[in-house]
C-alpha cells in the first residue's frame, strides 16, 4: 500500500470501482463491428450489455430507435446517480459540480424542442436527468406550454438569471448558440470558484481537468467561428479559465489563412497532445471531425492524469466521460443506421 498514505478507504474503493466499470465499456473494435451491422443487429448487441435492464423495462412502451434512445438516456442517468451515491466527501462535491453540465443540456433540449413544436414524448426521450434538475423537475418543465413558461418555471434556480437575460435575443434570432455559450460561461465560472475554494490537492486536480475542458471548448469554438465565417465579437464566445487568454482568442479569430491560424494556435496552447493534434491538421476539415479528434486527445490526456493520480477525482471523471461517449456513440450509430448513412460517414462522428 506504498504511496497510499493519507488516502481514505472510501476513496480507494470508489476509484477501484471506476476502473472495474471502465473495463466493461465497449471497446473500439466493437464499434468497428457495429458499423457493418443493421439497426436490429445493433439493438440485439446492446440488449446483451449493461443496457439490458432499461431495454427490458421500456420494451413494452417503446420500439425501434425510440426504445434505444430512452434506454440509453435512462441508463446513463442511473449510472451517474449510483456513482454519486458511492463517492465520498470532496470527491462527491466535485462530481456533483461536474454533473450540473447536464442541467444546461436538458434545459436547452426542452427549449429547442418546445420552440420547434416537438412532441413532449420525443423531447423526454433524449433528456439525461443526471444534474441537479431531477426527473420530477424535468417532467414539470416538459408539461409547460411554451419556452417562456419553461424559463419562468426555473425561477430561483442557478440557470435562471442567464436564461431570463438571453432568451429574448435567442427567440428573436432563432438560435440558442449564444445562450448556450453564456450558460457554459456561468457553469465554468461557478465550478472554478468551487474547486479553488478548498485549496487542497483534490481541488487543484479538479481545476486542472476544468482548465483542459475549457481549452478544448475554446479551440473548438475558434474552428466553428472559422467554418461559419462569422465575424461576430469573438470575445463574447470566449470562456474564461483556460490557458488561452482572451486577447489571444480574439486575435486568433482574425487570422484568415488556415495554416497561419493552426500555427498561431499551436503557439498559444500548452497541452502537448493538443499541439501534436494541431500539427496534423494540415488542411481544413469539417468541424464535427475536429470535435471528435479534440475529444479523443482530451480523453487520452485524462487517462494519463488518472494513471498518475490513481486515487483522486480523475478515475471518476474519466469513467463519467467515457460512459457519456459510449452513449453518444451508440446513439450516433443507431441514428446513422436509421438514416441509411454509409458506415464511413457514421464512423467520422464516433469518439473512439
Amino acid at each position: 500500500m506504498a504511496g497510499m498514505k493519507g488516502i481514505s478507504a472510501p476513496t480507494i474503493y470508489v476509484c477501484t470501482r471506476m476502473r472495474v466499470r471502465k473495463a466493461k465499456l465497449l471497446p473500439r473494435e466493437e464499434y468497428q463491428r457495429m458499423l457493418n451491422m443493421s439497426l436490429p443487429e445493433i439493438t440485439r448487441i446492446i440488449e446483451e450489455t449493461s443496457y439490458k435492464q432499461e431495454i427490458d423495462e421500456l420494451g413494452t412502451t417503446f420500439k425501434g430507435i425510440d426504445l434505444l434512445e430512452v434506454a440509453l438516456s435512462w441508463n446513463l442517468a442511473k449510472e451517474y446517480q449510483q456513482i454519486l451515491k458511492i463517492t465520498p466527501g470532496a470527491l462527491k462535491q466535485f462530481t456533483r459540480a461536474y454533473l450540473r453540465y447536464w442541467d444546461i443540456q436538458n434545459v436547452l433540449t426542452i427549449l429547442r424542442g418546445k420552440s420547434q413544436g416537438e412532441k413532449t414524448g420525443r423531447i423526454k426521450e433524449v433528456l439525461v436527468p443526471a444534474g441537479s434538475l431531477d426527473r420530477v423537475v424535468l417532467d414539470r418543465l416538459l408539461a409547460e406550454d411554451n419556452p417562456d413558461r419553461v424559463i419562468d418555471a426555473l425561477k430561483g434556480r442557478r440557470l435562471y438569471p442567464v436564461l431570463a437575460r438571453e432568451y429574448p435575443g435567442a427567440k428573436e434570432s432563432g438560435s440558442f448558440a449564444r445562450m448556450e455559450n453564456e450558460l457554459n460561461k456561468q457553469f465554468y465560472a461557478e465550478i472554478i470558484a468551487e474547486a479553488s475554494g478548498g485549496g487542497d490537492a483534490g481541488g487543484r486536480l479538479f481545476l486542472a481537468f476544468i482548465r483542459l475542458d475549457i481549452d478544448i471548448k475554446n479551440i473548438l469554438t475558434l474552428f466553428r467561428l472559422r467554418a461559419d465565417k462569422i465575424q461576430e465579437d469573438a470575445k463574447e464566445m470566449y470562456i474564461h479559465g483556460g490557458t488561452i487568454s482572451a486577447p489571444d482568442f480574439a486575435m486568433l479569430n482574425t487570422v484568415q489563412d488556415y495554416r497561419e491560424f493552426t500555427d498561431q494556435l499551436r503557439a498559444k496552447v500548452r497541452t502537448g497532445p493538443v499541439i501534436e493534434l494541431l500539427k496534423g491538421l494540415e488542411t481544413e476539415q469539417p468541424v464535427h471531425e475536429i470535435a471528435s479528434l479534440l475529444v479523443r486527445v482530451q480523453m487520452e490526456q485524462m487517462e494519463k492524469l488518472s494513471k498518475r493520480n490513481p486515487f483522486s477525482i480523475y478515475p471518476i471523471l474519466v469513467y463519467l466521460e467515457k460512459k457519456k461517449y459510449e452513449v453518444f456513440n451508440l446513439r450516433a450509430l443507431a441514428r446513422g443506421k436509421e438514416s441509411k448513412l454509409p458506415a464511413e460517414t457514421i464512423g467520422k462522428y464516433l469518439v473512439m
